[in-house]
Formats: structure tokens, C-alpha cells, sequence
């Protein structure tokens, strides 16, 4: 089965993508793993989006569909593969459709994982980071014995810009710019399915896994 995942910051894409891979036996292939694979392998294009970022400018598209063709291109892509933070917008959607025609297939069906803005406000917002050894901490759903202390080691937790309200709202609505317009082309394709990405990460995948059933039928 090939799929795309989509779902605003804080939908928890990266959990469901590991789980739903392994349900399904088909590799997870995220825009991120494959950065610092050819990044640390040295690859041409590796070294080409390396000067991007070391200027701090953003990959152009080209140089991400590039390292994407060659990730599905694969023996262990053959058989299916679950996309996670690619595509982005329309564009990179239509460049997809036309790269996977090329190799005489096409996606399955696109999985949108639903969360309202307030919750995913709720998740981000609460995390807090710890100054010396980096665990992640979270002040409703995983918080520390003392408050703002780390459990792992004493070291003092704060909150990451990122992790800011206003910070994670201007993100939401970044996606929502962006991400909008690929959810309706996809609809309009008739392979998307919203997953509700609300309660316990179980349930959630389970939810995924039945809109998938679903689909296959």
C-alpha cells in the first residue's frame, strides 16, 4: 500500500507513521530522514542541500523531489511505503502523482490526521526541555517530580521558543496556508481520509488502521 500522511504540528505524524509502517510491513520514508541520509552519506545531492542549509536557506524543491524519487526508487519501496512531511503543497503533490505514474503506480489513499488548533496548543505548549540533558518533559501528560526540575538528571527544564503559544499558532496557521489547498486536491482525487488524531496514541492508530481497511475494500 502506498500512502501519504498529512496532519497539522502536533498531530503526532512521526508516532503514527513508525506505527502504521510496521502495521502495514512498508517502510516509513520521511523528508527528514531522508535529508540526513544523504547528508551524512555524502551523496551529490546530500552535499548540494547541505550549501542550502549551511547559508541557512531552504531546499528548493527540486533537490527534495530529487532525493525522493531516488528514496521510492528502492527495492524496498517496490512493494509500498508510507510518506511522512512529503508533499507539502500542491505543487510537490503534483510532481509526486506524476513521478509515481511514471513508475506505473500511484498512492492509495492520503491520511489526514484531524486535531483542532486548541489541542495541539495544549500538547506543544506544555513540553518542557531540560538545559543539560535534553529530555523532554511535559506539564499535564508526563511531568516531572518537581517542578521544573528534571527527573533524569536535576537539570533545570524551560520551555523552547518553538514550544510558545503564539509561536505554535503562527505554525498552525503556516500549515493551514499551505496545507489546505493539498488536502482539497487529494479529496478531489478521492483518496483521502480523515483520521481523528484526538486520545490515546493507540486508539488513534487503530482509528488509522480501520480508515485503511476501509479503503483497501
Amino acid at each position: 500500500m502506498r500512502v501519504v500522511l498529512v496532519g497539522p504540528p502536533g498531530a503526532g505524524k512521526g508516532t503514527q507513521a513508525q506505527f502504521i509502517a510496521s502495521h502495514l510491513s512498508i517502510p516509513k520514508i520521511s523528508t527528514g530522514d531522508i535529508f540526513r541520509a544523504n547528508v551524512s552519506g555524502g551523496t551529490e545531492l546530500g552535499k548540494l542541500a547541505k550549501e542550502y542549509m549551511d547559508r541557512g536557506d531552504l531546499v528548493p524543491d527540486e533537490v527534495t523531489v530529487a532525493m525522493v524519487r531516488d528514496r521510492l526508487s528502492e527495492d524496498d519501496a517496490q512493494e509500498g511505503f508510507l510518506l511522512d512531511g512529503f508533499p507539502r503543497n500542491v505543487p510537490q503533490a503534483e510532481v509526486l502523482k506524476k513521478m509515481l505514474a511514471e513508475f506505473g503506480t500511484g498512492l492509495d489513499v492520503v491520511l489526514n490526521l484531524v486535531v483542532e488548533d486548541d489541542e495541539v496548543v495544549r500538547r506543544l505548549a506544555g513540553r518542557r526541555t531540560c538545559r543539560s540533558c535534553g529530555k523532554v518533559w511535559h506539564v499535564v501528560f508526563d511531568p516531572p517530580a518537581v517542578e521544573g526540575v528534571c527527573d533524569a538528571c536535576g537539570g533545570e527544564l524551560f520551555q523552547r521558543d518553538d514550544d510558545r503559544e503564539e509561536t505554535i499558532r503562527r505554525r498552525l496557521e503556516v500549515y493551514q496556508e499551505q496545507t489546505a489547498p493539498l488536502i482539497s486536491f487529494y479529496a478531489d482525487e478521492g483518496i483521502l481520509q480523515g483520521v481523528d488524531a484526538t486520545g490515546p496514541v493507540e486508539e488513534i492508530t487503530q482509528r488509522a488502521m480501520s480508515a485503511l481497511r476501509r479503503f483497501a475494500d
